[in-house]
């Protein structure tokens, strides 16, 4: 039995199966918001994309897009889908191609993997610097109204992996109210029957924002024109009621 612990937030190969099984598609209301920001001609950049599961739509659609990722696990499940997909395995902040980018999108929630300061604001910044100067950057993060506490760990999710086979996600959720960041370290279990034949840790992290606090990030990184909503209808954010902040930003 092999056990693996890996680094924060880290999207090692069970949270990989585990993601693909459970995310095989983007959600309609999700993409159609982030393709409504898309034209064809542009160059566009998915950071953090993952296994692919927007990046791809897009690629489908003609559009030239480039994807960056720091999970080889993830990109290897990507290159299932998309051979020729245009991606890099590297740290998004220093993606091998620079752009410029007419078009950058981080969906899901994924900006808010950056928990400290520092690193979100170095971030952003390199998103700014990839940007071209007429250029869009869209993306969301996860709101307080979030906030989740257990006092025991929690199964999460449970999927059929084949004959005899489950993997199983166990989670226990905490919730640090002075960094605003919301803990919820993973076990992934490979179970054949009642074996235990694999498991793998995460560290998984997300910072939680409340009303403001994006807004003066971004400020500070140099973008002057800043819209937030609370859903993909473009809703505008009032408050910390909503799920997620979704922000539309332009130099």
């Amino acid at each position: 039995m092999e056990n693996k612990t890996d680094a924060q937030n880290y999207y090692g190969s069970l949270c990989a199966e585990m993601y693909e099984k459970l995310h095989q598609e983007a959600p309609e209301n999700e993409l159609a918001f982030y393709l409504s920001y898309a034209e064809p001609g542009m160059r566009v950049l998915e950071p953090l994309c993952g296994s692919g599961r927007f990046l791809v739509p897009f690629e489908q659609r003609g559009f030239d897009i480039t994807g960056v990722d720091l999970s080889r696990e993830m990109l290897d499940k990507l290159k299932e889908k998309s051979p020729d997909a245009k991606v890099f395995l590297a740290d998004a902040t220093q993606c091998p191609d620079a752009g410029p980018f007419d078009y950058i999108f981080i969906p899901s929630g994924s900006m808010s993997l950056f928990t400290d300061e520092e690193t979100c604001r170095e971030m952003l910044l390199a998103m700014r610097a990839m940007l071209a100067p007429q250029g869009v950057f869209v993306f969301s993060v996860d709101t307080v109204n979030s906030i989740r506490r257990t006092d025991e760990p929690v199964i999460d999710a449970q999927v059929d992996m084949g004959p005899g086979k489950t993997l199983v996600l166990k989670s226990t959720y905490s919730f640090d109210d002075e960094a605003k960041v919301q803990m919820a370290p993973g076990l992934y279990e490979l179970w054949e029957k009642e074996t235990l034949i694999r498991s793998e840790t995460m560290d998984f992290r997300i910072r939680l924002y409340e009303m403001g606090e994006m807004e003066r990030l971004l400020a500070e990184a140099g973008f002057s024109s800043v819209r937030a909503y609370s859903s993909f209808e473009k809703t505008e954010a009032l408050d910390n009621s909503c799920e997620c902040f979704i922000y539309e930003c332009r130099i």
